[in-house]
């Protein structure tokens, strides 16, 4: 699917989707907890649909309603066959739920699709056969094969490349049988391990860590029924706030429904954007945002990597030369993401450096919305999602301030996080067909 963006004033007041993040931890408590939960604000992302399927796969009923999902718990029942279950495209699925279904005793497959298939999975062996289950994986890939029961006890685990599998084995724990440690080396993303013991307390959990995130204890509570609020994306939240920075007009862009404390690394976007000079204030549930003259700025996105697209559409606008790092950790995305931003955005006349850890956006000039000054802008221009949802969003967001209509071939993608984008885009702006 092919959808156009023009250049246009966006406005308004938007509520942020709900947390695909959150959803899926979620899912994943309410499955585990014997008795009935209910889970508001959901989201239909295909993210969330693929755990939706996989906790149903596990034993769990849920029940899907028009503005919550009620999850009956219990995992696994009495059956003796493998169980296989698809994760679609989420990284976070397959690795989150490759613990979870470690408390399994009878072999659960899990499967990725399209992307997912390259992305790795290695690191879920070593802890979890410490833990006395049986895993393999195909060469570090997908399918993942576990066999438990998981037993407490301690663990110590790489956190370098991702801490989505921490996400699973924290989550798992406390339906292990006892108390656990779970010793952590070079985390990445630490907000969303917060974010993962956030959610857990909520459901009933017992689980702390230290202040250098190194070390984690989770004691063998095992969790209760509840009624959750999913909170809004900031992940998401982010292409909204920037499109705010580069294309509002005098009254900016309204975004609500976030939480300003949250755990999710992404809130980090409010200090990019204040960097950058653009207008941000705080309202009632959320931020407004109004362009103005923005100049270069130097941001470690290491701990939020799922910010580099929104900030090179950011960038893209700002006067001068402006530093990302952590671009090392685009390379196993949905795309090869730091290669496909470089190369997409450079079809609109924009040079995206990638060197190292290190991303470079050569700003084209310092410039708030349509109709301010003639300063250099995005061209017109077809650029291709590569399958990957952030690099669509980022392209049509800046396109809004661009010089002409900018084509976005494989927009369907969207999907996977936010599939009313578009719809979204098109309500706060004139320039979406």
């Amino acid at each position: 699917m092919i959808r156009c963006v023009e250049p246009s004033a966006v406005g308004g007041r938007i509520k942020a989707p709900a947390s695909k993040s959150a959803m899926q931890r979620a899912l994943a408590c309410a499955a585990m907890a014997p008795g009935v939960s209910t889970i508001t604000n959901p989201t239909w992302c295909a993210d969330s649909l693929a755990a939706m399927r996989v906790t149903t796969a596990l034993g769990a009923s849920v029940e899907r309603l028009d503005d919550r999902v009620v999850v009956r718990g219990g995992l696994f029942g009495s059956g003796s066959g493998t169980i296989v279950a698809s994760c679609g495209e989420s990284g976070l699925c397959l690795r989150m739920f490759s613990a979870i279904a470690s408390l399994s005793p009878v072999e659960v497959e899990l499967r990725g699709e399209g992307s997912l298939a390259l992305r790795p999975v290695g690191m879920v062996e070593a802890p979890l056969s410490a833990l006395g289950v049986r895993c393999s994986t195909n060469g570090g890939l997908q399918p993942v094969r576990v066999r438990g029961p998981l037993h407490a006890g301690r663990v110590t685990v790489d956190g370098s490349e991702s801490s989505q599998f921490i996400t699973g084995l924290l989550l798992a724990l406390p339906m292990a049988g006892g108390d656990s440690v779970v010793t952590v080396e070079r985390l990445a993303s630490r907000g969303y391990v917060d974010l993962t013991l956030d959610i857990m307390r909520s459901f009933g959990a017992d689980a702390v860590r230290d202040s250098s995130f190194s070390e984690f204890s989770v004691r063998g509570v095992p969790y209760g029924p509840t009624m959750y609020e999913v909170e809004g994306d900031w992940s998401g939240a982010a292409f909204l706030l920037v499109a705010g920075a580069i294309a509002s007009g005098a009254q900016g862009l309204e975004v609500v429904g976030l939480q300003a404390g949250s755990s999710q690394p992404d809130r980090a976007v409010i200090d990019a954007l204040k960097l950058a000079g653009a207008r941000v204030e705080g309202v009632p549930g959320g931020y407004r945002v109004s362009a103005a003259p923005l100049r270069s700025f130097s941001f470690d996105a290491t701990d939020c990597p799922d910010l580099f697209p929104p900030l090179v559409a950011l960038g893209s606008r700002c006067a001068g030369v402006t530093e990302l790092r952590g671009a090392s950790r685009l390379r196993a995305k949905e795309s090869d993401r730091a290669a496909a931003l470089s190369e997409e955005f450079g079809k609109l006349g924009l040079r995206v450096d990638v060197d190292g850890d290190l991303m470079t956006v050569h700003g084209l000039g310092g410039g708030a919305a349509p109709g301010g000054p003639d300063l250099p802008r995005l061209s017109a221009g077809t650029v291709s999602s590569r399958g990957d949802h952030r690099i669509a969003m980022a392209a049509a967001v800046a396109a809004l301030s661009g010089a002409g209509p900018v084509l976005v071939d494989g927009a369907e993608c969207v999907s996977k996080s936010w599939p009313e984008f578009f719809d979204m885009l098109d309500g706060i702006s004139t320039g979406v067909s």
